[in-house]
This record gives C-alpha cells, structure tokens and sequence, in this order.
C-alpha cells in the first residue's frame, strides 16, 4: 500500500523544546507572512511502498543531455575547524535550499544527528536498551563520561534575521530525542524559490560509535552538520499529497538526503593526513600549525571525513568506459599496511565490475579509510565517493582473511551506486540499499568464483574442509530470516522485531534476488537491473520502482509481483517437498475382455504365462540388457507446497540412466505428476540446480525409491551441505 501522509503537524510539533545543554535558544523573530497550513509529516510507520512514483518524479529520468547529474536542491558550503584534544569541531555553514512544491514554505526541518549520541533518553538509546537482548549491532559498547556526542546550534539567520527553533519528534519518539529541530522562517520560502540560511554550529565528537567519532587521535567525522530534511512531492515514493520526510535517528536506520554540492574547508592540526567526499579543489593552505584542505563535491547527498597523524596514502587511477579518470586512494594506519594494497584492488575490481553492470561510475574520485585499533565501530560504513573498509593484521589468500577484507571494500563501495547514485531511502526501505547492494557484491563475488574458505582446524579434523560461494553464506548467515521471516523485506528500519530481523535484510533481499535471477535467466537480470538504475539513477526510487522496473527488464511480470507480494511486502516461507515417489510395473491384468466380438474371462494362470513368455522373448532379445522388460512402468510422484508459491523444477531420474525434468508452476499446494517410462525411477528431486535460495529446507527436497548405496550417498551429501550450514553459522558468530 501507499505511505500513508498523516502525520504529526507543524502546528502540533509547536510546543516550547524541553530544557537540554543543546538547545541554544535563537532570538524571537518575526514572519513576514502570516502562518501558513502546515505541511504533514510521512508516517512514522512509513515502510511497503506499493504504489509507483510518478515518471516525472524528482524531475525525470536523467540523460546526458542533462547539465548536471541531478536535480540539484541544497547547496552547503562549510568552513570546519577540529581540535583533536578536546575532539570537537566548530563551523560555520551557508546552506542553499530549493523549495521544489507548489506552494510556499515557511518552517523546515533539520537533522541534528549528532544528538544520537548525546544521552540514554535519544531515540537511538532508547531503542537500542529494547534491542540489546536480541543481538550485537554496531554501537553496542557503552558511552561514559566524557565520551558523548552532541550538536549545538549557536545561529542560525535567514537575511540577517535571526531563525527561532526548536526539537520536535515525527516519529512521536522520546521528548528527549533532539535529532529533529523544526525552524520557523522570518520569510517564508515561495513555491520554487530558494532560501539561505547562515549558521554557526558546535560537534562534541563521540567516543567512535556507530558511525563516527574519536579514537585517540584518529577522528571520523560523519552526520555532523545541520542536514535538511526531504520535502516530497506528490507521487514521489508513494506520496499523495506534499509532505516532509523527517525522521528521527533510530537505532538501526542510516540516512536519506537531497542530493546537492558541497563546498567544505576542513582545518586541522598540521601533520594530520585528511580524506573526505569529493575531491580538493585547491591546494593546502599553511598558516599558524595548521592546514586547511578545500574540498567539493556535486550532486551527492552527504558529506564525511577523516583526520589522523601519521596516516599513510596509497593511490591509483582508475579508468572505464563512459566514467570520468578516477583518483583512487586508501588512507591507512602503518600498523595494517597488509590490508591496504588489497583493500586499494578491491576497490578497483569493484569499479569494473559495477560500471560494466550496472553503469557508469560518474565521479572522479573514491577514498577509502582503514581504521585503527580498537576503531572497529568506524569500520564498514559509506557515504558518497567516500567509505571506511576493515583492519586486520592478517592477510591470506585463498583464506577467509581475502574473503573478509574483499567483501567489505565491495560491500561499502558498492553503497556508492545504491545508497549514492540511487538514492535510496535508507530510513524506509532499506532492502533498497543494504539488501540490494548485497545482492550485487555476491554476484560479482560469484561471478569470479570466489569461493569462502570457512574451515576451522577442528572441521579439518572432524573431516570437513567447507568452501561455501557467496549466496550459500548468505543463506548459512540469513538462516533464521529465510526459514522464519518475521518482517517483510521492505519493513523500515525501526519496526522490527529484533536485530536478527533487521540483519535479515541483508541476507534475505540477496537470496531473493539470487532466486529471481535463477527463474529469470542471468541475461534477462542484468537487462532489468541496468534499467533499474539508468531508469532512477540520481532520483530517489521506492520499492515499487525497483519491481515494476525488474517486471519490465526481465519480461516475467507475474513473477516478479509474485515473488514481491510474499516476500518484499510479505513475510511467506519458501517451502516444498517430494512427498512419494511411486513406481508400477504396468503387467496384463486378469477379468473379462472382449475379443472379436465376445466377452472372454482371462485368468490369473493365463495371465502369469502370458507375462513370463513375454518376458523370457525379451530376454532373449536383449542379452545385455541390465534394465528394462516388456512392459512400461507408469511412475507417480507426489509434491506438496507448504509455503509461498515459486515456480520449480522436478527432475525423476529413472534406472537405466535416463531422466525427465518438468515444471511445477501452477500455485498448485500439491500436485501429482506421472512419468510412463520403459524402467522404474529411482529418485526425484525438487530444484535440482540448487537455483530457490530462499528454500528454507533443502533436505526435504529429494527422495529415493530405494535405499541402497547410492542412497546413502545422496544422504551423506545433503547432511554434509547441512552441517557445512551450521558450522558456517557459528563460526560466523
């Protein structure tokens, strides 16, 4: 269904902010209109978009007649100073917005999302102390007393006029969440016109925690400005009417922004190396032990960067078909040199692979940041040209270490096409990003082969020696989501049961992907998800856009709305099984008859005698035979679904080496297929190439008529793939 557009009103949110050391007070001031009808928040419950965006939304697909990438909204030009002793940062910000509705606006929202982190009553605390018993996710460690994080305002002016503000809550969160502030305008912003706000702001960098902060000297700065929030327009993202998308920083969301240029003057202590979105415009500046680095970036969504001492650089170029020369760097401690050269390879097999299949990358740099010792928290996260990898101190080929180490860095760059260049909202969907992205790293992962040795020393001893691909790890990781699911794929990223459930959207949106592309054909996947991104690159899409984007690309619109109704908008367990397999030989029968005219009885004698003659001829006429007789064999097999309906095929192989493959395509819960062949089968098997990874049991999968040898065979392989599934798990813990 459709996001509903009821939601808190401004009028509503206009109560005085609760007393907190954030909340610098700004002078009242006076509208120059009189107050207009408030524009609604989303629901806080916003998730499952069904409904389409418009072909118009977010100003049309881009082309390449276009003269910038995007539909260009905000513009920030920032002027940052960190002292890395007292880890804080204080800037000056001149932010430019486009009021892209038809009618005026005359209060906005911003994201403070440094306030997450500034006491146990924000929305992200909160939940998390709800969260903390079903599972690790990151900022588990806890913050003390001097390891907080905040946001001040200290001014914010529109024309020379001072801005009244105050903390408001759409998701009706805690009152003590301070991660939304809502502005009243001296002058209203008219429809299609601009405003420029100038402010002044001060971050109390966290200890490193879910995302960004301080280790020691090394700093990640990252959600720290003022951020406005996103005005949608009717039939963008399933909107009917306009509405502000604002929500609170909740624990397990990430981020959703306008995509704009920036213009930052980061100023640090000399001798600190310093990487960031985009790249340096100008040269460093010298003056008074500290340099100041200029750095800009169009048509991105955010903004991050890193300071540290004594960091180390190592840099490359990279070139494809259609993208610009990119500047690639890896900015790394000393002490994990062994991970920067394949972190920098990674990074660049990564470009290849992603511009070749899904389109070109269209910015002139990417940097990525390996963090320090005891940073683990700052590992693994993106932002637009801009990530931050994995340490290790060990690096072994054709070992988990590779697999690790090359995962992560496709993981976080890959973010860069479906967090950045897609724009997805990773408040509301984030199957869009996170489930999706890990989808296509798997693939590429599969497509060079890249097997993932999970062997411990105590498998080796027990005999197994396990090599898992890519979407096989997925399902031994996403075991409790595919065989249980308790939210849809496209749930939001709050209202969920648990962070297992949450998890779950990694593992269970790449193995519903892997599945449709396997029932779709490899060809037809690529055509439809190259759409996809041609189709909504720079715009923002919802679920509903991806699906009708992939019914298109791949000519299966039924299955495609199939498989979303029961899984990205439903929760159904994929599940089916080979009931029986039954084989009868198909012998001459005693009763009446007719014969030339007249009804004779045949008996059991006669028919014993007719049948032992007619098998001694064949005998004779087949010495060598070693399977097969004068009569067919009519054989049964009996399936049953009992979970959502996904087409499969049956293969029934039969003694004398032959085989049938059918389909089972019909929604049917149980069907019954019948085979008349020359020799009895021997077994039949549900999804034979092993294409259903969102099959929630293999085991049940096969059955054999017989149990002999080779029986026990096929035993010992399917409980070998199951322990090879548990082990994997909990060696992955």
């Amino acid at each position: 269904m459709a996001v509903c557009c009821i939601g808190l009103s401004t009028a509503a949110l206009a109560a005085p902010p609760p007393a907190a050391p954030t909340a610098a007070a700004s002078a009242p001031a006076t509208a120059s209109t009189a107050a207009l009808a408030p524009i609604p928040f989303v629901s806080p419950h916003a998730a499952n978009i069904r409904t389409a965006s418009a072909p118009d939304a977010w100003g049309g697909p881009r082309t390449p007649s276009d003269a910038t990438l995007s539909d260009r909204v905000t513009t920030y030009a920032i002027q940052a100073t960190l002292d890395p002793d007292k880890h804080t940062v204080d800037a000056h910000q001149v932010m430019t917005w486009r009021n892209r509705s038809d009618r005026p606006v005359d209060k906005i929202y911003l994201h403070m999302y440094l306030n997450a982190f500034e006491g146990p009553g924000s929305t992200f605390f909160t939940e998390r102390r709800m969260y903390a018993g079903s599972g690790h996710s990151r900022g588990a460690a806890k913050l003390k007393k001097g390891e907080w994080g905040y946001i001040d305002l200290k001014k914010v002016q529109q024309n020379g006029q001072e801005v009244t503000w105050r903390y408001v809550q759409p998701d009706n969160g805690p009152k003590t969440d301070h991660t939304v502030v809502e502005m009243d305008l001296p002058q209203a912003v008219p429809a299609h016109g601009t405003l420029t706000l100038n402010m002044d702001f001060h971050d109390q960098l966290p200890r490193v925690v879910e995302r960004t902060g301080w280790w020691g000297k090394f700093h990640l700065v990252a959600q720290w400005f003022p951020k406005i929030a996103v005005l949608e327009l009717p039939g963008e993202r399933g909107a009917t009417r306009v509405r502000w998308n604002a929500h609170e920083f909740h624990y397990h969301s990430e981020f959703y922004a306008d995509y704009g240029n920036y213009d930052v003057k980061l100023t640090v202590p000399k001798g600190y190396t310093v990487g960031a979105v985009g790249h340096e415009a100008s040269a460093p500046v010298d003056a008074d032990g500290k340099v100041t680095y200029h750095f800009k970036q169009t048509d991105v969504e955010d903004f991050a960067w890193v300071a540290a001492p004594g960091y180390k650089t190592m840099d490359t170029t990279w070139t494809g078909p259609g993208s610009p020369k990119v500047k690639v760097r890896v900015i790394y401690p000393p002490e994990y040199k062994v991970v920067a050269e394949p972190t920098m390879k990674a990074t660049t097999d990564a470009l290849t692979y992603f511009s070749d299949t899904l389109g070109p990358y269209p910015y002139k740099t990417v940097t990525a940041v390996i963090p320090p010792y005891n940073a683990t928290e700052a590992g693994g996260m993106e932002y637009p040209t801009f990530f931050t990898a994995e340490h290790s101190k060990e690096y072994t080929k054709g070992t988990f270490s590779q697999y690790w180490i090359d995962f992560v860095t496709i993981h976080e760059f890959g973010h860069g096409y479906f967090m950045g260049i897609l724009g997805s909202n990773e408040f509301e969907e984030p199957m869009l990003d996170e489930g999706m992205n890990e989808y296509w790293d798997d693939r590429m992962l599969a497509d060079r082969k890249q097997g993932i040795d999970v062997t411990k020393p105590w498998m080796k001893k027990l005999g197994f020696q396990p090599v898992l691909g890519a979407f096989a790890m997925e399902r031994a990781s996403g075991v409790l989501g595919i065989n249980f699911p308790a939210d849809s794929l496209d749930a939001n990223s709050w209202d969920r049961l648990s962070n297992s459930s949450y998890g779950s959207v990694y593992s269970r949106t790449a193995s519903a992907m892997r599945t449709i592309e396997n029932l779709v054909g490899r060809e037809a996947m690529g055509k439809a998800m190259k759409l996809y991104y041609e189709r909504w690159k720079f715009r923002h899409p919802s679920a509903a856009d991806l699906r009708d984007a992939l019914a298109e690309g791949t000519g299966r619109p039924a299955l495609i709305h199939q498989i979303f109704d029961s899984q990205v908008y439903g929760t159904q367990r994929v599940d089916a099984s080979v009931v029986d397999v039954d084989s009868a030989e198909q012998l001459p029968q005693a009763g009446t008859v007719v014969k030339d005219g007249k009804r004779v009885t045949v008996t059991e004698k006669q028919v014993d005698k007719q049948i032992a003659d007619a098998r001694a001829a064949w005998k004779k006429a087949h010495k060598d035979a070693k399977h097969g007789g004068p009569y067919p064999w009519l054989t049964t097999v009996t399936v049953r679904r009992t979970g959502a309906p996904v087409p499969r095929r049956l293969e029934v192989k039969f003694a004398d080496g032959s085989s049938e493959t059918v389909k089972w395509d019909d929604g049917s819960r149980w069907k019954r297929f019948t085979f008349l062949k020359p020799v009895k089968a021997v077994s039949a098997e549900l999804d034979p190439k092993r294409e259903l990874y969102l099959d929630a049991n293999k085991l049940n999968d096969s059955y054999r008529v017989k149990k002999d040898g080779s029986a026990s065979s096929r035993w010992t392989a399917d409980a070998q793939a199951l322990l090879q599934t548990f082990y994997t798990f909990v060696g992955t813990l």
